[in-house]
């Protein structure tokens, strides 16, 4: 099985680490040491052997940070995890709410009389430091660059990892290395930088058609890469990682140690464009005030999905989905009670791996029944998992990667029969899923501007959820792709191509948690019947397809608009996913899909 069920962290194990960090800093004459999730490339996702914040603290989310001071140690969270960090953290760490406290004030609240905090340069990204140091300007507190800390302390830290990179065929890619670099050097010529320094991983295997599994559940090889506007690239990168793909890379890619990348940058001529969101400092350094912070050259291409792209994405959903109906038609067979968290989960990713062209599960599967459905980015565990019991709510997030795509759905099941309460939320959330998916919009919106359209049934509830509506998904890459985002604080307008999320949701600690979410590719709108449009429009096409149960909707709350899109998406569901299921399923799907 790609999944595991193993405790990973436990709280009591923070407190004896927490104390040997601080011996540190006693030795390094030190305040305080910022622990990141990041890694040195500065993706969300990050192998075992830079999984420190979870060592330190026990907080397994895929997004925060701790500053440990010599009396307190805060760990910042969004509000995803919220109710998580209560479960995993001990006593002695403060969960702190992040963005709304930031990490200068907390600093200076906690460091009145100033101090020197440390941090290791190749785990920060230059925009956060730079932030940072704004904040703290006027104070005593000063940041000082140095050895990662906790590296010295964690004794059995597994080892980086040495997997080998792959090809990834033109079939998939839709478009070849080659073309991809020449494109992003003329954009270089027309800015007038000579080069663009790149360390997301995700970019790196988006431009030069590779793939790798160097990050559990996503197909990334860890390497750095130096794009030139003459189209060659400097790709810096373990020789143990090149077998596969040596034949492969464009002849203008040359391979590097990956330990001479900090002093080629700093050689570099002319303005280098970057992006200071996931520049390591110690690189921003190097540059100096060649840096010019112009983005990542790959995001918006990468996120423009071409035709073979958003083809093979959606023949991986219809074949994702019909593993979706199988599990879901095998779920209403079993006896209430008579199943666990992780019987679920083996049980779907047994039915994903029927598929050849299954790499690896898209993340850690998320099946949560009762309270622990209201834990937004839930991992059950085998001391967590628990039975599905009469009346619980199950919420069923998953997602698998294909050569072809890469998927992400969840659905909120019934265990048995389901309360009121219960079924007044879950219909208020399809609403807003409903209404993001019926959605036209003018071209040049960004995703802050829409995204309150999937919350308003919520809002008019007196509700709300505490994560964004959607996020970016890669192609056969990160189930989290930026720039795109239906976010609060996404300013990037969504354009043709882009595949995002809808997945609002609802969630009552201690109680039950709902979630509905299908993927979508942005298209430009059809023209109206009336043929009257003052402006270009955009608009959503559907990529996923699996049914969302109809015992936890309250019908009568529906608008007839409402109902009509159901009942299409329904019998759109069953025609296209029919044929790829089981004679059994086949029964079931008919019934669950009928129109209301």
């Amino acid at each position: 099985m790609f999944q595991t069920y193993d405790v990973t962290a436990r709280p009591e194990q923070g407190p004896p680490r927490l104390e040997a960090l601080r011996a540190e800093l006693s030795r390094e004459g030190l305040d305080g040491f910022l622990v990141p999730r990041a890694d040195a490339h500065q993706g969300e996702y990050v192998a075992p052997h830079d999984e420190r914040l979870s060592w330190l603290t026990g907080f397994t989310g895929s997004a925060g940070f701790c500053a440990a001071l010599v009396n307190r140690a805060g760990v910042f969270i969004d509000g995803r995890y919220r109710t998580q960090v209560k479960r995993q953290v001990a006593d002695l760490f403060t969960p702190v709410p992040w963005p709304e406290v930031q990490l200068g004030d907390w600093l200076k609240e906690q460091l009145p009389t100033g101090g020197k905090v440390g941090f290791d340069p190749w785990l920060h990204a230059a925009a956060q430091i730079k932030t940072l140091t704004q904040e703290l300007e006027g104070t005593a507190i000063t940041l000082v660059q140095c050895d990662n800390l906790v590296d010295r302390i964690w004794e059995d830290q597994p080892a980086p990892p040495m997997n080998p990179a792959l090809p990834h065929a033109l079939d998939y890619a839709g478009e070849p290395a080659t073309q991809k670099c020449e494109r992003l050097a003329k954009d270089l010529r027309q800015a007038s930088h000579s080069a663009a320094v790149i360390t997301l991983p995700d970019s790196i295997m988006w431009l030069l058609n590779i793939r790798g599994s160097d990050v559990a559940r996503n197909p990334l090889a860890h390497g750095f890469a130096i794009l030139h506007d003459d189209a060659r690239v400097d790709l810096f990168m373990a020789s143990e990682k090149l077998h596969e793909i040596k034949d492969h890379l464009p002849a203008s890619v040359t391979p590097h140690a990956p330990e001479t990348f900090v002093q080629t940058v700093a050689a570099l001529n002319g303005s280098v464009a970057a992006d200071s969101g996931s520049l390591p400092q110690i690189v921003a350094d190097a540059l100096g005030a060649r840096l010019v912070d112009a983005g990542d050259p790959c995001a918006l291409p990468k996120a423009r999905k071409n035709a073979a792209e958003i083809a093979g994405t959606a023949a991986a959903h219809l074949r994702d989905g019909a593993a979706v109906v199988e599990l879901l038609c095998w779920l209403d067979a079993q006896p209430v009670g008579s199943l666990t968290e992780i019987e679920v989960a083996k049980q779907l990713e047994t039915l994903r791996r029927n598929d050849p062209a299954l790499r690896d599960i898209s993340f850690e599967t998320i099946v949560g029944t009762g309270e622990n459905g209201a834990v937004m980015h839930y991992r059950v565990t085998e001391e967590s998992n628990s039975r599905l019991e009469e009346g619980n709510l199950l919420v069923l997030d998953s997602g698998g990667q294909y050569l072809d795509g890469t998927t992400d759905i969840t659905r909120t099941i019934a265990i048995g029969t389901p309360g009121a309460e219960e079924r007044a939320a879950f219909t208020r959330v399809l609403q807003g899923m409903i209404a993001m998916s019926r959605l036209r919009w003018p071209k040049g919106l960004a995703g802050r501007d829409i995204e309150a359209v999937g919350r308003m049934p919520l809002w008019l509830a007196g509700q709300d959820f505490n994560h964004g509506l959607g996020h970016g998904v890669g192609v056969y890459l990160s189930v989290h792709e930026g720039p795109q985002r239906l976010s609060r604080v996404s300013t990037v307008p969504l354009e043709p191509g882009m595949i995002l999320s809808n997945e609002p949701g609802y969630y009552r600690e201690g109680a039950f948690g709902i979630r509905i979410e299908n993927l979508l590719v942005v298209e430009p709108a059809p023209a109206l019947e009336t043929g009257d449009s003052e402006r270009d429009m955009l608009c959503w096409r559907g990529l996923t397809y699996a049914p969302i149960d109809r015992r936890l909707i309250c019908t009568e709350m529906l608008t007839t608009a409402e109902r009509d899109w159901l009942n299409s998406y329904h019998a759109e569901t069953a025609a296209k996913l029919r044929p790829h299921v089981s004679s059994a399923a086949q029964t079931w799907l008919d019934d669950v899909t009928k129109a209301i």
